[in-house]
């Protein structure tokens, strides 16, 4: 039997809803890129967490459809889980602190994957967007709800053909768009989940949210687990 751990990351002030993510503890137990792949994909999950190594915080992070050099909710959700003050995905060393309900992580905006940032007018506007839109390529749709405070509204549309049609919360994406601002955001995204961010020293940016669990569970690793 394999051990997943089931969180909600970037959960809001009620601690309701958050992104799912799935965390494999044992990586030894999915060697290779294709077994990884295989069970991300069977999970459904926007991504799922690999654990090489709990001590030195060594993760491999996989969408249903693809290996992702770095995530901010998956690295979030693992600096959480394990108790980390360092993960180690591909993309390099990301430190981590723990801060009351919240966890932050600490990136790079070129460790993101490169997506379109979509300003509307209103929040309404973004509401009111089908999910997902017209068009191809990944798309953040935002818009100030209080450009004084730095509050935004956003959503997330992947538009790959992977069964993710909305990501609930994306702290890749928060990076990228706090980047292009140049100050400290407070976004709500999807149907309520909250992603704080604020610019850090040498160009980094801290990333934060509230993890909570939704279930552990055992399962075997020919079994489906939705």
């Amino acid at each position: 039997m394999n051990e997943l751990d089931v969180l909600r990351v970037f959960c809001g002030p009620d601690g309701r809803h958050g992104n799912a993510l799935g965390v494999v503890r044992d990586g030894r137990t999915y060697p290779d890129e294709a077994s990884r792949q295989a069970l991300a994909a069977e999970l459904g999950f926007s991504e799922t967490v690999f654990v090489d190594d709990p001590e030195r915080g060594v993760v491999d992070i996989h969408t249903p459809g693809l290996r992702l050099p770095f995530a901010g909710h998956p690295l979030v959700g693992a600096a959480w889980l394990l108790d980390l003050e360092v993960v180690n995905p591909p993309a390099g060393e990301v430190w981590a602190r723990h801060d009351g309900e919240f966890t932050w992580i600490t990136a790079r905006p070129e460790w993101a994957p490169p997506r379109r940032l979509q300003r509307y007018a209103s929040a309404a506007e973004v509401d009111a967007l089908p999910a997902p839109p017209p068009g191809d390529g990944w798309l953040y749709a935002w818009a100030w709800e209080d450009e004084a405070a730095g509050r935004v509204r956003a959503r997330a549309f992947p538009r790959r053909d992977d069964g993710v049609v909305e990501d609930e919360a994306t702290g890749a994406a928060a990076l990228l768009l706090t980047a292009e601002l140049g100050r400290a955001l407070n976004i709500t995204q999807g149907r309520g989940s909250q992603i704080l961010t604020a610019p850090g020293p040498g160009a980094t940016i801290e990333i934060g949210g509230r993890v909570r669990f939704a279930r552990s569970a055992g399962f075997p690793q020919s079994a489906g687990f939705a």
